[in-house]
């Protein structure tokens, strides 16, 4: 196991079993909770086959055959991401606060927002995704390391639209059963993948939305070829594709653009841009 996400998996476990005594109570204020915002459907934006495509970092003008962006509807989608700090980049934002960056991104023209839940190592809060999902009207993500049914009940218990499955820290079986819980919930699954293995995992755990991680997370360095590489097989899977990490221009959306993506998530890209509305429609006007 990467020695980064084998210390969070090891902290997700010791969570997972201290939530495990209230399954019931997440299970029945689970059932209570407000109506899911459909995620999935707000990212789409795929309308046709793909075409031939400028090969990310070849530079304006340069290409080679392959995947493309089909015909589309409008520009890309983006999940903006409320998080406080992170492994790799430290703190991000200070003073944090959930809830007023939520609003900041809805009012400049967002899609979803991903929220990090994660306390340890990305100083998030089941709170904050309460926070979020109260402040704006988009549908939010819960983004975590999620290894057990408990987390996916906490998840739709706190307003969740959709749950993040990581396939590099899932087996097959485990990934499609959490899947399929989130289905049932009514909730949408972003279901992650860095490499090909992985990616074979998040394709067939059938969620609607497989996100391509362009940052390794044995080592968090970050590549947008990794995009590029994956996206033919979940362009042929019929998916909504979401690039996520390391895109920070409108140079970055457009090579993204280019391979088929239907959305990114970003988030330290636009909340150390010193202008969240400025940066966040360049990126929609790539």
């Amino acid at each position: 196991m990467p020695s980064i996400l084998g210390d969070i998996l090891a902290v997700k476990r010791r969570e997972a079993a201290a939530l495990a005594p209230r399954v019931a109570d997440l299970r029945a204020a689970a059932s209570d909770a407000p109506s899911p915002r459909g995620f999935a459907r707000a990212l789409h934006r795929r309308i046709g086959p793909p075409a031939a495509h400028p090969r990310c970092g070849a530079g304006e003008g340069q290409g080679v055959p392959g995947l493309a962006p089909p015909a589309t509807a409008g520009s890309i989608r983006i999940i903006a991401e409320v998080k406080h700090r992170s492994p790799s980049a430290g703190v991000i934002i200070e003073p944090f606060d959930a809830a007023a960056i939520a609003r900041r991104y809805a009012a400049a023209g967002a899609d979803a927002i991903s929220c990090l839940t994660d306390r340890e190592f990305f100083g998030g809060s089941i709170d904050h995704l309460r926070e979020v999902r109260a402040a704006a009207e988009l549908p939010v993500l819960r983004k975590d390391f999620i290894i057990a049914p408990a987390q996916v009940y906490e998840a739709r218990a706190a307003g969740a639209d959709a749950v993040l499955l990581v396939a590099e820290a899932l087996e097959q079986a485990e990934m499609t059963d959490l899947a399929a819980l989130a289905a049932d919930l009514g909730m949408d699954v972003l279901a992650e993948a860095h490499g090909e293995a992985a990616l074979e995992r998040a394709i067939a755990c059938g969620a609607a939305c497989v996100g391509v991680n362009n940052r390794d997370l044995a080592t968090f360095k970050v590549d947008l070829a990794t995009t590029e590489r994956l996206a033919p097989a979940v362009l042929a899977a019929g998916r909504v594709l979401v690039a996520e990490s390391g895109v920070k221009s409108a140079a970055d959306v457009r090579c993204i653009l280019a391979v088929g993506a239907d959305a990114i998530l970003v988030g330290e890209g636009l909340l150390r841009s010193g202008d969240v509305e400025a940066k966040l429609a360049e990126l929609k006007q790539a």
